[in-house]
């Protein structure tokens, strides 16, 4: 049935696209340069910012804290284990540039009061050598909260869902979308814009089936509009071949990262074997990554699948084992043996209560408890992204004081080879492991770019009136 949709025009310098944590870094960081040379940032999401992206449902860790003032790894360090995981396939600058800033973002969220666990020297609590433990049911919240505060209510239009790029002589000019709530086709014109709409779910049928089937482990409504975007605005992309395939909890997808990492948990095929162990010399046929410390997460899954495909399935989180070598150490002590076990009961629950709360509920309907039975993991249906383990994106500039006088530069870092166009999180390619403070990080220096670019291309382009009128129409 025909409807009219209103025609709304909103013109702006800046145009961020998205509400996830790389919007969230960029809204901060431009406001802040756009306030002190008089210029307009506006943001536009599908979704609601306060539970918009990636992270909305909340997380358990920040999976990316360098520690550079603790002394404790370099920016070099960070970037051989991204190179490491990904077999290769990653930008040394674009990671490096990512890795100094990081710290940065971890204590931005600190101060807008993310908390942070703390020993009893008021340290981090690190899950692994670059994972920082967090209480973060409300994860997101916090950092929306700071960039609305940053751009101002007035700046951010929320449930837009962007359909098209307005391009004008090889330029990214700006955007059009339509409201989700009222019939209202929108109009962004822009100096400059910032694609970073998340990554890409849905392409391989999930492994869930009846009512879990819209289930996976990556957000269902992480639909490609990043790659859409870019692709449709004729940005180059690149590893665009790489799929992510995580290993995680049967049937609710509940990450095992800090089963790994924080509890040090093995995991055993069906016969109690450990794979890693087993096949230890499949490990040989593939150089220098074959003998990484810690092995690429792709090798890993690799050696589980073949003990899968030899019949010694299915794969076993060794949850009990673990908890119960974490306890060893207090035998002898009652008191405290019983202290630290209720602790880490909370531990193992808390993990999955603060991002992945189907896994919580699987365990309790159930009746899994973690320290008395493992559970069951295995390899999840494959993801197109770039602010995890992927690598597929936008290929874009990278800073000028790491790239200049290469290819790898051409004039304002995190910019497409789309003029005007700049991206980040699952939007950029070839920079893996940013995870959520890495892609807000990575916001913070595409905003700070962009609004440099505007002041040295100060001019607003007008799309012929004609070229909106069909974008509308279809």
């Amino acid at each position: 049935m025909p409807m009219n949709f209103e025609t709304v025009e909103v013109t702006t310098d800046l145009l961020i696209i998205g509400g996830g944590m790389g919007a969230c870094g960029a809204a901060v960081e431009a406001a802040y340069w756009a306030k002190q040379n008089g210029l307009k940032v506006t943001l536009v999401d599908k979704a609601s910012m306060p539970r918009s992206g990636a992270v909305g449902m909340g997380l358990s860790a920040i999976n990316l804290y360098v520690g550079l003032a603790e002394g404790k790894n370099t920016v070099q360090d960070y970037v051989k284990y991204v190179k490491y995981d990904l077999m290769g396939v990653a930008r040394d600058d674009l990671v490096a540039n990512i890795a100094r800033h990081v710290d940065s973002s971890v204590h931005l969220f600190e101060q807008w009061g993310l908390p942070l666990w703390k020993d009893d020297d008021g340290n981090y609590v690190h899950e692994g050598k670059w994972q920082l433990m967090i209480s973060g049911e409300s994860y997101k919240v916090i950092v929306a909260e700071a960039a609305k505060n940053a751009l101002g209510d007035e700046n951010i239009y929320e449930r837009v869902f962007i359909t098209d790029p307005l391009l004008k002589d090889g330029k990214c000019v700006g955007a059009v979308g339509f409201s989700v709530r009222e019939n209202k086709f929108y109009v962004f014109k822009a100096k400059a814009v910032m694609c970073a709409m998340g990554g890409t779910v849905g392409v391989f049928k999930p492994k869930s089936t009846g009512e879990g089937a819209g289930r996976s482990w990556y957000p269902p409504f992480s639909t490609g509009s990043s790659a859409y975007f870019t692709f449709k605005a004729g940005c180059e992309m690149t590893s665009q071949e790489v799929r992510f395939v995580p290993i995680r909890f049967k049937d609710a997808y509940g990450p095992v990262g800090a089963w790994f990492l924080l509890f040090k948990s093995r995991a055993t095929n069906a016969l109690g074997e450990n794979y890693m162990e087993t096949r230890a010399d499949e490990l040989k046929n593939w150089g220098k990554y074959g003998a990484a410390k810690p092995q690429p997460a792709n090798l890993r899954n690799y050696l589980g699948m073949l003990d899968m495909k030899e019949g010694k399935g299915p794969l076993f989180m060794r949850t009990e084992e673990a908890i119960a070598n974490l306890a060893k150490q207090y035998e002898g002590d009652e008191k405290a043996f019983k202290k630290k076990m209720k602790t880490l009961e909370n531990e193992a629950w808390e993990d999955f209560l603060d991002m992945t709360i189907a896994q919580a509920l699987l365990w309790a309907a159930t009746n899994v408890e973690p320290e008395v039975r493992s559970s069951e993991i295995g390899a999840t249906e494959p993801y197109f992204i770039s602010s995890h383990s992927g690598a597929s994106g936008a290929w874009v500039s990278g800073p000028e004081d790491l790239s200049g006088g290469t290819d790898y530069f051409w004039g304002y870092a995190n910019m497409t080879t789309v003029p005007g166009l700049f991206a980040a999180g699952d939007a950029t390619g070839a920079c893996a492991h940013k995870f959520s403070s890495g892609t807000h990080a990575e916001g913070r220096i595409a905003g700070k770019s962009a609004i440099k670019y505007i002041l040295e291309h100060n001019t607003l382009e007008e799309v012929a009136p004609e070229v909106i009128a069909n974008l509308k129409e279809v």
